[in-house]
């Protein structure tokens, strides 16, 4: 079993920069390929980035390239999704998913754990 919580979502301002955490507990997280998704209201929820299980491989989203950043740090059992130069329409949920694989995946239903959720709100 695994549990995941995520953290560092907020309230900023268009051009500014977020680093969202999602921590993971329970054994063998560096099996795991792990995800970023995001979902608004009334849609569904879409992929972002993901990264495989030893970190070497990283994959985004045609509208997540050149301002987002997944990176994984095994010591801390710790993905990190920095992103840059946010704008309103990245505001949404974000949610961290882990699949117990070690590949790349970007449909939720490839992936067995998630966490909660850290809301985004990028406004002026």
């Amino acid at each position: 079993q695994l549990q995941l919580v995520e953290s560092g979502g907020g309230s900023v301002q268009p051009g500014e920069s977020l680093r969202l955490s999602c921590t993971a507990s329970g054994s063998g997280f560096g099996l795991y390929a792990v995800g970023w998704f995001r979902q608004v209201p009334g849609k569904e929820r879409e992929v972002v980035s993901c990264i495989n299980n030893n970190g070497d491989q990283t994959d985004y989203a045609d509208s997540a390239k050149g301002r987002f950043t997944i990176s994984r740090d095994h010591a801390k059992v710790t993905v990190y999704l920095q992103i840059n130069n946010l704008q309103p329409e990245d505001t949404a949920v974000y949610y961290c998913t882990a699949a117990h694989s070690s590949g790349l995946y970007a449909v939720p239903r490839d992936y067995d754990y998630w966490g909660q959720g850290t809301q985004v709100t990028v406004s002026s």
